[in-house]
């Protein structure tokens, strides 16, 4: 079991590095990298650490062995599927450190870094309505059974699965830039926003919603500043993620779906107990098993890759065919050589390093991890853009984990998918700029030019 365990370790030797190194960024950047550490530290060190300890026995109902895994043998298996996984993410610690190194070296900004839209009360209230709009969305969608489960090909009912992204949108453009001078009035709003996202988490059996919620708090702070009680809050949200996720899916089993899970939950120790429901959502291991299996630029050629990102952009009613899923494909054409796919229907995420093995080899692994740390530096600037569009891209990394599980295909995809949703918040954000400006008339508050004021529109 040495060799396993020394991989394990070089993994989370190298995500310790990153968690060191983003002690040393400002604002948003050190959130991100430490979210990222924590996803990518459940998978691959977490996951690994209970497979050796407990050498659990594949049964159904239970994702934490795999059948791979445990007919190839843990050790070995473990060892060989966390070699490409080793190599990038150290390719992305030294990202990370060269980073880091560059912002120390030059000059530093004499004025705080201040997020504009950050209390702005006509984006706020926009966020307002689109959070009720997207609530209505997800009670009409549980009402009529079309809320969706994790990993489904497709939403039920598309036009109600783009209502409730508004939802989503609200809630976490809410919890970063709602700013109120009481202390209690904020309190509460985060509070119920957190526990909306708590319910929907546990309504869709997806864990994006209050990982999102608590990613979202986590960026609040690191824009308003780190206090102490700040800190608490933090830890605090992740506990309620990690316990009351279990807790409220516990609410929803029967007697018998419950007797069924005690059973597999049998063989792995009362401490791992609480931790099970969430640590079988985290699978990028599966997906790191996966491309071992399938090899080395197995997959899709460079020129695919090139015309289905670019048709993920697209919408479908433009494109007039069917957009290719990367995590449906990823499920019947990758895993589907190792496992027995035939009757699944799933949507899987692979992660940037597994899919960049099955796409290039060590080379595809580096292509795909520097992708990602590019669109991370992307997506922090995006939150303290002046431009509307950017500011809800930003809003929308942040509940989505294309940075943290997703490959470059997957991340395309959402980011076509969000697209539709940042024009409906720009419409929304006209529209209440408007009634603003005309109650402002009625009630004699004198009006900027009409420069200034589409200015602040757009």
């Amino acid at each position: 079991m040495a060799s396993a365990q020394v991989a394990v370790f070089l993994v989370a030797a190298a995500l310790a590095t990153i968690v060191v190194a983003a002690m040393y960024l400002p604002g948003v950047a050190r959130v991100f990298l430490i979210a990222q550490t924590a996803h990518w530290s459940l998978s691959y060190v977490a996951r690994p650490v209970v497979l050796l300890w407990v050498q659990p026995v594949p049964s159904f109902g239970d994702n934490v062995p795999d059948p791979r895994l445990y007919e190839y043998g843990y050790d070995l298996g473990i060892t060989a599927v966390l070699r490409p996984v080793i190599f990038g993410l150290w390719f992305y610690t030294a990202l990370v450190v060269a980073y880091v190194l560059w912002v120390r070296l030059r000059p530093r900004a004499t004025a705080p870094r201040v997020a504009p839209f950050a209390g702005d009360p006509t984006f706020t209230q926009t966020l307002i309505l689109l959070y009720g709009i997207g609530t209505l969305g997800r009670l009409a969608a549980y009402a009529t059974g079309s809320s969706g489960k994790a990993g489904e090909l497709e939403s039920p009912n598309p036009v109600i699965n783009l209502v409730t992204i508004l939802a989503t949108i609200g809630a976490v453009g809410l919890i970063v830039f709602y700013r109120n001078d009481s202390a209690r009035t904020t309190a509460l709003m985060v509070g119920a926003l957190v526990c909306g996202e708590l319910v929907w988490t546990a309504i869709v059996q997806s864990k994006t919603p209050i990982m999102g919620a608590a990613l979202a708090i986590a960026v609040r702070f690191a824009m308003t500043g780190w206090t102490r009680v700040n800190v608490i809050g933090v830890f605090g949200i992740i506990g309620l993620a990690l316990g009351g996720f279990g807790w409220l899916q516990s609410l929803k089993s029967t007697a018998t779906a419950k007797a069924d899970a005690a059973q597999v939950d049998a063989q792995y120790p009362a401490v791992v107990h609480p931790f099970l429901s969430m640590l079988r959502r985290f699978d990028l291991l599966e997906a790191a098993t996966d491309s071992w299996f399938a090899g080395p630029s197995s997959w899709l050629t460079p020129g695919q890759v090139l015309v289905h990102a670019y048709q993920s952009l697209i919408p479908t009613q433009l494109l007039g065919a069917e957009k290719f899923r990367s995590g449906a494909a990823w499920a019947e054409q990758v895993r589907g050589r190792s496992v027995d796919m035939s009757t699944v229907e799933v949507s899987l995420a692979e992660g940037n390093i597994n899919e960049g093995y099955v796409l290039g080899g060590y080379v595809g692994v580096a292509v795909g991890v520097t992708i990602t740390f590019v669109l991370l530096l992307i997506w922090i600037r995006a939150l303290y853009s002046k431009n509307l569009a950017m500011a809800i891209l930003g809003l929308s990394v942040i509940e989505v984990p294309v940075l943290f599980e997703r490959g470059v295909l997957g991340t395309v995809e959402m980011l076509g998918k969000y697209l539709q949703a940042v024009v409906l918040a720009w419409l929304a954000y006209l529209v209440v700029g408007e009634l603003r400006r005309r109650m402002d008339q009625l009630s004699g508050v004198p009006q900027p030019s009409g420069k200034t004021r589409t200015a602040q529109w757009v």
